[in-house]
């Protein structure tokens, strides 16, 4: 099976792909420009793995994140679903700040930036590759983060990359279905 993974909501366009013999993935920094670049670069990323431009599956991260870049992501993987008539499955954002190595078992708790000193944070334990969600994305001030990680003796993941291996992975546990697909902004 063939997945392609893809993020459009942090200033970074996340992209992944997952195939029988090996995994690529890549994050360019972007700020604005993911709508002008995102078929590009899922072509090169492709092309990169030497496989034809289709998927088994395409995992979308559906935020948190800004309306516009969370609808850029939305609107692409759902028109390459249909057309691929390919499985769509959908997870937080948050997730592709997870750790890329699927054997770093731990606690963590992967925090974005929502402006005006808070953040979107969700608490994780990842397990043998296997991700669950020990708390629900949730929007707080800034300065709570500290004990929130304490309270669950978790990692803090902030400013870090995301990778599309990571939402991948926590699609696998995770992921949700096209029907139920919700989207977070900020």
């Amino acid at each position: 099976m063939i997945t392609l993974a893809l993020d459009t909501s942090t200033p970074y366009l996340t992209l992944g792909l997952s195939w029988p013999s090996g995994d690529l993935g890549h994050a360019p920094h972007l700020e604005r420009a993911h709508a002008e670049r995102l078929p590009a670069e899922v072509q090169a990323l492709f092309s990169e793995a030497g496989l034809p431009l289709r998927a088994d599956r395409i995992v979308i991260g559906t935020g948190p994140g800004s309306y516009t870049g969370v609808r850029v992501g939305a609107s692409y993987a759902l028109a390459l679903a249909r057309v691929w008539q390919a499985e769509l499955l959908g997870v937080s954002t948050l997730t592709a700040l997870l750790p890329t190595d699927g054997s770093a078992d731990g606690t963590y708790l992967p925090a974005l930036d929502a402006r005006r000193d808070h953040v979107y944070a969700g608490v994780y334990q990842v397990t043998k590759g296997n991700v669950e969600e020990l708390t629900a994305p949730t929007k707080l001030p800034a300065a709570d983060l500290d004990a929130l990680a304490t309270e669950h003796q978790a990692s803090i993941r902030q400013d870090v990359q995301p990778s599309g291996l990571s939402l991948i992975r926590a699609a696998q546990s995770l992921g949700q279905p096209q029907p139920e697909l919700a989207l977070s902004y900020l």
